[in-house]
């Protein structure tokens, strides 16, 4: 039976940027890999966030598994909670808790210095036990990444990711709205809890930025997602480092698969991931989304050569293995090469720009010119998928059971 790999480099795209001569990062980045994909397969453009829908990871991650956000998504932090194990009931509304680090007012960093989630769980414990009651839980997450679930809470509240507002000041992007007092004491109260912890204290003496506060936001109650086997009819895994993907998972009924050594950064560990990959295709299944995040958290710091780097790792670490065992494979192997929005360097956030994506398979002989970035393929394609949910259906040659679950 055929199988298929969803590559998805988290924030890839980017703009021109003047300091690499008015090249983007996938332009300068070395990706032989990926450009001889471009040559060999099929390109395109995705518009993978709906008009009017937020950039964010959650929304345009739901799009490239091959479902509607405008139809189902809810919000961020229910897809988290689903991946920590955490109940919700009805009326139940999860929040992503960052742990931030905010002095004079300004959100310096939106990752407390990406925090080990040795010592966040510490901080998340702590908090629990002075914050926490029968309203309000906390549950630790991943390094920064957290959880604050609040019975019969209220979502009709406006929220800002920390990572729009590096550099800014906090006042103008707190929670508003009906029931928004809540979420601001909660945040505010957060900030003595925190300042008398020692984990603080010891990253202070190391030189490392503290969790100051803790900043909600991504709210909504828990989604209703069809099973991606019910629709597509294939057996499926994600590998990712990060909650909201292994939420995604949990919730599509397909299997979220941990690898040692993933850290959702720079040091992640990209072979662990790409042999995980082959692992399941090989013994357990026919589709495994393979996401990594370290793209887009270099595009948060505004961290060029962190961005290069991480594209480059992901040519020169992932694929390797990938395209060795496509092309030594007796079945049918595809790859979807994309990421999920661009995260510019200049702006340091999501925009809902449409990617660049290549379709590659082992079996199609097809030789092209140009290569995987975005001033290649925006001449040598010129179209656009607009509902970036049907890509999902065109990767898959169509192999979808008209349940409907797609939109």
């Amino acid at each position: 039976m055929a199988k298929y790999v969803v590559l998805l480099g988290d924030g890839m795209a980017d703009e021109s940027l003047e300091e690499l001569g008015g090249k983007t990062p996938l332009e300068v980045a070395s990706v032989p890999n990926m450009d001889r994909m471009a040559q060999e397969g099929i390109c395109g453009w995705v518009r993978t966030v709906p008009p009017g829908m937020p950039p964010g990871s959650d929304v345009a991650n739901l799009s490239v598994l091959g479902f509607d956000p405008a139809r189902y998504y809810t919000g961020r932090a229910p897809l988290e909670a689903a991946s920590m194990g955490v109940e919700m009931g009805p009326g139940d509304v999860a929040y992503r808790c960052n742990l931030v680090t905010v002095k004079d007012g300004i959100m310096e960093d939106y990752s407390a210095g990406h925090i080990s989630s040795e010592e966040a769980s510490l901080l998340i414990r702590d908090l629990q036990e002075t914050l926490g009651n029968e309203e309000f839980s906390f549950y630790p997450g991943v390094s920064y990444r957290h959880l604050l679930l609040w019975r019969d809470g209220g979502d009709a509240i406006e929220t800002t990711p920390p990572h729009d507002i590096s550099g800014r000041p906090i006042r103008d992007y707190l929670p508003r709205g009906e029931e928004s007092e809540k979420i601001l004491e909660l945040m505010e109260r957060s900030r003595e809890v925190l300042a008398r912890h020692p984990v603080n204290r010891r990253r202070v003496e190391e030189g490392k930025n503290p969790a100051t506060m803790i900043w909600l936001w991504g709210q909504g109650e828990r989604p209703s997602l069809p099973a991606f086997r019910d629709v597509y009819g294939l057996r499926g895994a994600v590998i990712s480092a990060v909650d909201l993907m292994k939420g995604l998972a949990v919730l599509l009924g397909m299997e979220p698969i941990s690898v040692p050594g993933a850290t959702g950064y720079l040091d992640t560990n990209y072979e662990g991931k790409a042999r995980a990959t082959l692992d399941f295709l090989r013994e357990k299944g026919d589709l495994v989304y393979l996401h990594i995040e370290a793209p887009d958290e270099a595009g948060h710091q505004g961290d060029v050569e962190a961005k290069i780097r991480a594209i480059e790792d992901i040519d020169s670490r992932v694929l390797p293995l990938l395209l060795d065992a496509a092309h030594s494979s007796e079945e049918p192997f595809s790859i979807l090469l994309l990421c999920d929005h661009p995260t510019p360097i200049t702006i340091k956030t999501h925009t809902a720009d449409p990617v660049p994506f290549v379709i590659w398979r082992s079996h199609q002989e097809r030789a092209g010119e140009g290569g995987y970035n975005e001033r290649a393929l925006q001449h040598l394609t010129p179209y656009t998928i607009e509902e970036g949910h049907k890509l999902m259906s065109l990767f898959l040659g169509h192999l979808c059971h008209g349940c409907g679950g797609c939109g």
